[in-house]
């Protein structure tokens, strides 16, 4: 199996659980999988993209620096993107982090967004009419800005196919062990629970808010 590339994007204002949950997830499923299979491949080659000059580092909501591995002038190839979520008012008016995100999921196979990374997949175009979610705090702005979406709340993520989305912050991690779980293979399921197990994560198997 080659490894899928999952590329997570990073910008100023980024929440940093947003980006650091799903970096976790298929980095240690990369690394639980070496256990499960000595000798092959892991699944997933994880890297990160920033709206940012290469070398400079992003400043994520609460002060925390990131440096990517790229910058998006780099124009890095993905199998599985990541649009996370944050304060999104800059990338939002970023027309070259808005057209890189649109070029970059015409080759993906997996579009995914967390919390208000949902924002940016519609001003963007890469969601038009699609199921999506995001933070429950935000559902009302994101029907408004985008009325022709079809919103859904009180779920953890939403599967289209090409699109998923999940709700905030946690969610995102949640979101990811279903990825896991629906791009590994035959083992997917085994890898997915494993590694939540080695996160010590209780990992909600389904799409409905705990309290749904």
């Amino acid at each position: 199996m080659t490894p899928l590339r999952v590329l997570i994007l990073a910008y100023d204002g980024v929440e940093a659980l947003d980006f650091a949950g799903p970096f976790e997830v298929f980095t240690t499923a990369s690394r639980v999988s070496q256990r499960m299979a000595p000798g092959t491949r892991p699944p997933f080659e994880v890297a990160s993209v920033a709206h940012a000059p290469r070398g400079q580092s992003v400043q994520a909501r609460a002060g925390l620096r990131l440096l990517a591995d790229h910058a998006i002038a780099d124009n890095p190839p993905a199998d599985v993107l990541i649009v996370p979520g944050g304060v999104v008012d800059a990338p939002m008016a970023s027309v070259d982090t808005l057209r890189w995100i649109a070029a970059c999921a015409i080759d993906a196979q997996v579009v995914a967004s967390v919390c208000t990374g949902a924002f940016l997949l519609a001003k963007s175009g890469v969601v038009a009419r699609e199921a999506v979610t995001t933070h429950w705090e935000d559902i009302a702005d994101l029907r408004e800005q985008f009325p022709q979406l079809d919103v859904r709340e009180d779920v953890r993520w939403v599967d289209t196919g090409r699109i998923v989305s999940s709700a905030g912050i946690s969610a995102g991690i949640d979101m990811s062990l279903h990825l896991v779980e629906r791009l590994a293979g035959r083992e997917g399921r085994e890898l997915a629970e494993r590694t939540a197990r080695q996160m010590d994560y209780a990992w909600t198997h389904d799409t409905r808010h705990p309290s749904a």
